[in-house]
């Protein structure tokens, strides 16, 4: 049995290029075809996700008002703190008023005051903001003739302690957020597909930008199929892809692998095909962070043309006198490889194996001929078996 594949290499491709500007064609959308469907997970990892809630939910964000104050934006929580201070000056500064005003303190000054120099409802509002932010300019104060005030005060002083622990807690928690670390944990910015110890696997690189090392990474991949239906409904349909080595040492930049076999739902894909699919490759990377042993993810997709079919991802590694070197200016980087025009589950039936993977034929040579067609600068593969 003998099988001539040829696969023509331009010169040209040899030299590194950008990912960023290549890219595989997609045919075109027929008459009526919809247009390309929204991604379900952006690049940055966000879920492309809008709830819409129906009027009396709001309760549900109330319950976890922590959650709720660390997820919002900064400026409305900003908002909110100073709202919760000025509110909790002017309900204390009420209270002084009112007892400023039974007691009769106000207009005129009081040989016995319950507070002193507090005179009109702005002198009540200073002195409730002196005593929550433990200002102490000593000319309002305290006085012991009246037992009310004195217990005001004292709840003041308490819930002013609860509202700046609130507030440190939160914002350490925001600074501290997973999502920020997560943005120095990087995917490459396409996928590939290539050749590996003679077989077709899906590759996509991942690397941690910072110095200090992660404690333990998994690395995951899942196909999204979402599709339309005529009622408007969307059907969202997941497929896990078996990789390789899951568990990585994210000290230098790594590959993820899949192999494609027959167990792989990519085993009948063929470059063409790829250029009609719509399917979505989200990929995931759960760590724990050395510095604070936090659990954390980092998250990304990639569409059918964000991956490249015959490209090889450019070596970051380099050996110094007395450690690696990790160039960080190639980790999008790729070149051109010599790979077969065909899906794996095509080019497995040439190579006569069933779908098992196991061959049907009981001695089989393989050779590989690459030569120089005269008049020619095309690099030609061809691939016999024998």
């Amino acid at each position: 049995m003998v099988l001539h594949g040829a696969i023509e290499m331009s010169p040209q491709r040899d030299s590194i290029i950008n990912t960023q500007e290549t890219f595989i064609p997609r045919a075109r959308a027929s008459k009526g075809r919809a247009a390309r469907k929204q991604r379900y997970i952006q690049k940055d990892g966000h879920c492309n996700i809008a709830f819409q809630q129906t009027s009396g939910n709001w309760g549900h964000y109330m319950v976890d008002i922590y959650t709720t104050l660390v997820e919002i934006r900064w400026r409305i929580m900003f908002l909110v703190f100073f709202l919760a201070y000025i509110m909790s000056w002017l309900i204390f500064g009420l209270l002084y008023w009112l007892i400023a005003h039974v007691h009769g303190d106000l207009g005129q000054p009081n040989e016995a005051p319950c507070v002193a120099n507090v005179h009109s409802f702005t002198g009540a509002f200073l002195f409730s903001m002196e005593t929550q932010a433990t200002i102490g300019y000593g000319f309002r104060g305290m006085t012991e003739n009246c037992m009310v005030a004195i217990v005001v005060v004292t709840v003041q002083d308490v819930l002013s302690c609860f509202i700046d622990t609130a507030i440190i807690g939160v914002v350490i928690a925001k600074m501290a957020c997973a999502r920020k670390r997560a943005h120095t944990v990087s995917f490459s910015k396409c996928a590939i597909i290539n050749l590996q110890n003679g077989a077709l696997c899906l590759q996509w690189r991942v690397g941690d930008l910072r110095g200090n090392h992660l404690l333990e990474g998994e690395a995951k991949g899942q196909l999204v199929h979402h599709r339309l239906l005529p009622t408007g409904e969307v059907i969202l349909s997941h497929q896990d892809l078996k990789l390789q080595c899951k568990s990585i040492t994210l000290a230098t930049p790594a590959s993820v692998v899949h192999k494609i076999d027959c167990d792989s739902p990519l085993y009948s894909l063929s470059p063409q095909a790829l250029a009609e699919e719509d399917f979505e490759l989200v990929v995931s990377f759960t760590y724990t962070d050395d510095s604070v042993g936090m659990l954390r993810q980092t998250r990304a997709s990639y569409t059918p043309e964000e991956i490249r079919w015959g490209q090889h991802f450019q070596d970051m590694l380099r050996l110094g006198r007395k450690r690696f070197h990790a160039d960080y200016s190639l980790f999008h980087q790729t070149t051109w490889v010599q790979v077969p025009m065909m899906s794996a589950e095509e080019r497995d039936r040439h190579r006569g194996l069933p779908d098992n993977g196991e061959s049907v034929v009981p001695v089989m040579r393989r050779k590989i001929q690459t030569y120089q067609r005269e008049n020619s600068d095309t690099l030609v593969l061809e691939e016999a078996w024998l």
